[in-house]
């Protein structure tokens, strides 16, 4: 009888512990989590150590961000693209790693063990015809107002080849605030809708800067 009680008993405990395990998962996968910002791509915006609440639910369904938002997605697999690998009809970020069996892809995509991830700001949407010149950006022929960007900040190629293009269908084209050091998509092209992790709700930490993250833009 004491061997049937301690064996429920631990039947009980790994139930309960399965069932805790999946709600956090839900919770991860449709609602969202906290995240530290740990490079400088976004400074002033976001600076490296403040800590953010990313909402999962529009990436878990593919929805479309809007401009301005601040988003995490997949980094691409080719984070630098050269002038004479570059495909100007389909200016998209490369992916090449995509696990097959339902295990590796929960590891990859659940767990998020061996995924890097970048934050960027949206700025193009599908069919938009992005331009990067005289130190601004262009949609379609219209200077982008960034309030969100300093007065000093120049915007220009810094060696990506992606700064005249169409955005394809089911992408965003992305930029950090900080043009001088942020990888995005002069360099590597625009980000498939379907590699979207997230977008940035709201900052948390430090308490001074607690609320909504700005993004207004004209």
């Amino acid at each position: 009888m004491e061997s049937k009680s301690k064996t429920k008993e631990i039947l009980e405990w790994v139930y309960c512990i399965i069932i805790a395990v999946v709600i956090v998962l839900l919770i991860k996968t449709f609602i969202g989590v906290p995240t530290v910002v740990k490079q400088t791509s976004m400074n002033p915006t976001l600076k490296q150590n403040e800590r953010l609440w990313l909402n999962r639910w529009g990436a878990t369904f593919d929805k479309m961000p809007k401009r301005g938002e601040i988003i995490t997605f997949e980094s691409p697999s080719v984070n630098s693209v050269d002038e004479f690998h570059a495909n100007y009809d389909y200016p998209v970020a490369e992916y090449n790693y995509n696990p097959t069996n339902i295990i590796s892809k929960f590891i990859y995509y659940t767990l998020e063990i061996g995924k890097t991830s970048y934050i960027k700001r949206v700025i193009g949407l599908p069919g938009e015809h992005v331009q990067i010149k005289d130190g601004y950006v262009y949609i379609d022929g219209q200077q982008l107002q960034e309030n969100y960007l300093q007065d000093y900040v120049v915007t220009d190629s810094l060696g990506g080849v992606y700064t005249d293009i169409i955005v394809p269908d089911n992408t965003v084209y992305v930029l950090g605030d900080n043009r001088m050091e942020s990888t995005d998509s002069r360099r590597f092209g625009c980000i498939p809708v379907e590699k979207i992790e997230s977008k940035a709700v709201f900052r948390f930490w430090p308490l001074n800067k607690f609320g909504g993250i700005y993004k207004d833009v004209r």
